[in-house]
């Protein structure tokens, strides 16, 4: 899946086989975004990963989101291999 932009931030879902998976990957997620002083806003549970990225003082999406992103999606990628 790829991210889609809605309501002022791009979201996406990665589905896990199970909750530990998810909860994993979350943690894999902190170093981009702390990397990048730009947190986003998470949501997991079993057997997904919810992320919404916005820059909330600029109103919306920014080139940092759509960077964040595409740290992010290095980390899924890498991630997915071991789901």
């Amino acid at each position: 899946m790829t991210w889609i932009e809605r309501d002022g931030a791009l979201h996406r879902e990665i589905k896990t086989p199970d909750f530990l998976t998810a909860y994993r990957l979350v943690g894999a997620l902190v170093a981009p975004a702390e990397a990048l002083n730009h947190h986003p806003d998470l949501e997991l549970g079993w057997g997904y990963v919810r992320i919404r990225l916005t820059t909330h003082d600029a109103g919306g999406v920014t080139d940092l989101d759509r960077r964040l992103a595409a740290d992010f999606d290095k980390v899924i990628d890498a991630s997915v291999a071991l789901l």
